[in-house]
């Protein structure tokens, strides 16, 4: 009896030899792009395997929005990333049910996702850094695994959906020269910052990965061995599907000039280690026939393939279908506003301004280019909302009943005029105006997705996406200094993917809210009136100025973020206020064989019911190579009522007290140990450990 690779009484591997056997050569290339194409005599229609979901379904139609990935970051709770994973998988495989249905086979309708990006945000100019999680390798790795624990479930033997971290390595930016651009980096900086996140992901069961563009050291990453092969397959035993970035063979050709033409760019990139290609030309029967593909190059990535597509059910008989009502229901739309909640950091509140008094306040300003602005909400990669409250809608919505809101554009996002026949800052007399007749000014100002984002999609078509400063555009210092000479109460409200100087002394309160999703304005409602307790923490260090950072093109960790910059800062890694007051005290410190016990007490010392997201650092005090100055090694959410006291417990196992050497190794270090708990990376208490 011939043997069915649709018995699912078979084990993956066995299911998988039969259909590899089943399939003709023609067949097997025709799966070589990221287009698959269909086996029609076998029942197998075409697939595609790009697909997006970097917080929330992307690129397909309706979907739950939730906040952008670095404002993710800012809840540091990998509950809630591993949450918006499971979202993203069951409103994923609705629409996935429904385009099967209807036999539509193209981009965005599968259930291999190219998420997350797990890439280091180490410099802030890089315009696609709202991606990511942030500057930190240990809140990154966390936050990434538990993205991928959510969209693929805890079976891998019948995932729900397949996610893919990218962007294997050492990438992040400059975005003009991406494709072509030569990332230079020692094996410390490597396996100190670069891998440990990707480790993270892998380690929690994905079952894909993306190459990025850039090369590591003169090697290209879709082709780069090294990498591909020994970090990844032979180090990490990772057994799933690598898929190369979009274009990233045709890169070779004319940007890295690395092979002559795209045939050899295949070849080059399933030699060593890529099993998808995601480029235009379908050079793959070529590249057999004149035998610069393999049989056995062949048979080694299809197999990785249909192992993926098996795991997912696409030859199972019967595959439950998930219903077409989970998309963007009640449920899901609670889920996206808690995130929003929890994403939005306070960063001052002089004299307590925030929350407002409703019964004291008659009248308010809302004034801004961000104010009313659909865009900002969503960050990239996003999917449609059919529903989007913009943050003056959710002021209206907070405030509707107590008192009359004004509003105002002000200016443009940076350019100097609205009205193409209009004047130079037309638009500020109006803002000058509503501050004058209100009694306090909420002030949305910042970036947005066209500003700082991917190469291609941004409009500041100079910078492909990056940022050249760290400070607001012109057209809206000057609408801040011009309404704060009214001298109104004066709340600024910054929304930006990325770190900015924030021009602080204006203002009698700055709110960061990223690119917070679908109910960004309800949250930031909640937050001013009290209803919702801020507590959002940096994920970034928000330096003085782009002076004190190393050339962006420098992928040396010296001198960047909270982990190697000694110098004084804006705002610190993991800052966040709160409108109470948390005090830390007595910590205590157990040893045993295999990890260190870590307690705190923490206690709410102000009037308000609020969470404290405890950080908690260690830093060695031996000499060792160029050390990191402090590292994140936990974190936790702690909920307490005004007076309330709780005790707070970190396990850290032993090798957490490890340092990477020259040679990409890592070394347990006796010695002295500084280990720090508190709200953020700079204010804390500490102790000495000493091994």
């Amino acid at each position: 009896m011939k043997k069915d690779f649709c018995n699912t009484q078979l084990s993956i591997e066995e299911r998988t030899e039969i259909l590899l056997e089943e399939l003709t050569t023609d067949e097997k290339l025709g799966m070589v792009n990221f287009r698959n194409e269909g086996v029609p005599r076998l029942g197998i229609p075409p697939y595609n395997w790009w697909n997006e979901a970097l917080h929330g379904v992307a690129r397909s139609g309706t979907a739950t929005v939730f906040p952008q990935a670095i404002a993710m970051a800012a809840t540091f709770s990998t509950e809630l990333v591993k949450k918006m994973g499971e979202v993203i998988a069951l409103e994923g495989n609705a629409r996935f049910a429904k385009s099967q249905k209807h036999k539509d086979y193209g981009t965005y309708k599968g259930l291999t996702y190219w998420s997350p990006n797990v890439n280091i945000f180490r410099d802030p100019r890089w315009g696609r850094g709202h991606e990511t999680y942030g500057e930190c390798p240990f809140l990154t790795g966390e936050l990434g695994a538990a993205f991928v624990q959510g969209v693929q479930g805890d079976d891998l033997e019948h995932v729900k959906a397949i996610a893919t971290p990218k962007h294997f390595a050492v990438h992040s930016g400059p975005e003009k020269t991406r494709l072509g651009f030569n990332s230079v980096v020692n094996k410390k900086d490597l396996y100190e910052t670069y891998l440990p996140a990707f480790k993270k992901c892998i380690d929690a069961g994905a079952l894909s990965i993306m190459s990025a563009y850039n090369a590591i050291n003169g090697i290209p990453c879709s082709c780069n061995s090294y990498l591909l092969e020994d970090i990844l397959r032979k180090e990490w035993n990772f057994n799933g599907v690598v898929v190369s970035d979009g274009g990233a063979g045709a890169a070779l050709v004319e940007h890295h000039h690395y092979v002559d033409d795209h045939v050899s760019a295949l070849a080059v990139e399933t030699k060593n280690g890529v099993d998808v290609i995601n480029d235009w030309e379908y050079c793959a029967k070529e590249a057999y026939d004149k035998g610069m593909l393999t049989d056995e190059t062949l048979n080694k990535i299809i197999r990785r393939q249909l192992d993926a597509k098996m795991r997912l059910g696409f030859f199972d008989r019967e595959r439950e279908e998930v219903p077409y009502s989970v998309i963007e229901c009640k449920e899901h739309q609670s889920l996206a506003l808690e995130c929003a909640e929890k994403s939005i950091v306070l960063l001052k509140n002089k004299d307590n301004i925030l929350p407002l008094n409703k019964e004291k306040i008659n009248t308010i300003a809302v004034i801004g280019p961000n104010a009313d602005c659909r865009e900002v909400l969503l960050g990239n990669y996003h999917g449609t909302p059919s529903k989007a409250v913009t943050f003056l809608a959710g002021i209206q919505d907070a405030f509707e009943d107590s008192c009359r809101i004004f509003y105002a554009r002000g200016c443009e996002h940076y350019l100097e005029k609205t009205e193409s026949f209009g004047e130079k800052g037309d638009r500020l007399c109006e803002a000058i105006s509503v501050a004058e007749e209100s009694d306090c000014v909420i002030l949305v100002l910042g970036l947005n997705p066209q500003m700082e984002g991917e190469a291609g999609d941004a409009f500041n078509s100079d910078s492909s996406g990056d940022k050249t400063d760290l400070e607001l555009p012109a057209v809206q210092l000057e609408l801040l200094q011009k309404v704060a000479q009214v001298g109104k109460p004066l709340i600024l409200v910054n929304c930006s993917g990325s770190a900015i100087h924030v021009p602080e002394e204006y203002a009698d309160a700055v709110l960061q809210v990223f690119y917070p999703g679908a109910y960004g304005g309800t949250a930031l409602g909640k937050i001013l009136t009290g209803e919702v307790c801020p507590s959002g923490k940096l994920p970034v260090t928000f330096y003085n100025s782009v002076d004190d950072l190393p050339p962006f093109e420098d992928y040396s960790m010296q001198g960047r973020t909270y982990r190697f910059y000694a110098g004084s800062v804006q705002y610190p890694f993991g800052f966040g206020l709160s409108y109470t007051e948390f005090e830390y005290s007595n910590i205590e410190i157990k040893e045993d064989i295999e990890s260190i016990s870590v307690s705190v007490e923490i206690k709410n010392i102000g009037n308000y019911k609020g969470e404290e997201l405890s950080q908690i650092y260690i830093a060695c005090l031996e000499k060792f190579n160029e050390k990191v100055l402090k590292q994140l090694v936990g974190f936790k959410r702690v909920e307490l009522n005004a007076g309330e006291l709780k005790k707070v417990e970190f396990s850290l196992p032993i090798e957490t007290f490890s340092l990477v050497n020259e040679k990409g190794e890592k070394v347990f270090v006796k010695g002295k140990w500084q280990i720090s708990i508190g709200g953020n990376s700079e204010k804390n208490i500490s102790k000495i450990l000493e091994f």
